[in-house]
């Protein structure tokens, strides 16, 4: 089952076992804890940073950026976009968070300590989510493609197709840069693929099967979207769209 939701989710026929490139280890997961999470946040984007969570969420007239105490998950702050625009992912880059819009070609920049505007960018494509590794910005947008921009002048440097079992996987969603690899949402299931960010093969999958059902999560939108990792305390966090919770999570089995 979890092979044929990633070949669905590629767009491929299901990988079987005479498929010549070997298939990633699977990593399963434990849950450490649980925190609340505002359900009307279509989560598009997340990160952790100083001992709080940043999230950018979509939807017509209610995507926003907005800093979150993780305890309570309450919005400390928070900047909403134009009603014509559709939040999807974020990232901080220095002393700013750099967001994109799903279909509108527009980017914004805000002031990390105040949510300030900074400014905005234009791009063509569609923008899904962002991450930062080695002071890139890592870029998906619904292919199986990843982008790394030079996030001071969003100029691309490279790119490279991610593969799974030596197929191009797609429908990589909002990402997170953990030690060195890149994690995706993939979206419409409950897996994440982590990257090799160089060769773009998936190197293991974390199935977090039954999560969503736990979180008490409705509706078919209402999918696993969103990684943070607090990279000082060794935390990994994951949510979904419209989630009353947000987990506290240990992989097992890897």
């Amino acid at each position: 089952m979890m092979i044929l939701a990633l070949a669905l989710a590629a767009g491929q026929a299901p990988v079987s076992a005479d498929t010549p490139a070997a298939t990633p280890p699977v990593c399963g997961y434990e849950i450490i804890r649980d925190y609340p999470h505002d359900p009307r946040s279509f989560t598009q984007g997340l990160f952790f940073h100083d001992g709080h969570l940043y999230e950018s969420t979509g939807q017509l007239g209610q995507s926003r950026v907005a800093r979150v105490d993780l305890e309570t998950g309450e919005v400390l702050a928070e900047r909403r976009l134009p009603a014509e625009q559709f939040g999807e992912g974020s990232v901080r880059w220095k002393d700013q968070i750099i967001s994109v819009t799903w279909q509108n070609g527009v980017g914004h920049r805000w002031r990390l300590k105040d949510l300030k505007p900074l400014g905005s960018f234009r791009y063509a494509g569609e923008g899904w989510g962002l991450a930062l590794l080695d002071e890139q910005l890592v870029w998906s947008d619904g292919s199986a493609t990843l982008r790394f921009l030079d996030p001071a002048t969003m100029a691309e440097m490279r790119r490279v197709t991610v593969t799974y079992a030596g197929r191009p996987l797609a429908m990589l969603n909002e990402l997170e840069a953990i030690d060195g690899e890149i994690w995706a949402n993939i979206w419409m299931s409950e897996l994440i693929a982590r990257i090799d960010p160089v060769s773009g093969k998936v190197t293991r999958i974390v199935n977090l099967a039954g999560l969503r059902a736990a979180s008490g999560a409705r509706g078919m939108d209402g999918v696993l979207n969103g990684i943070a990792w607090d990279a000082h305390g060794k935390r990994l966090f994951v949510t979904g769209k419209n989630w009353p919770k947000l987990y506290e999570i240990k992989l097992t089995g890897c």
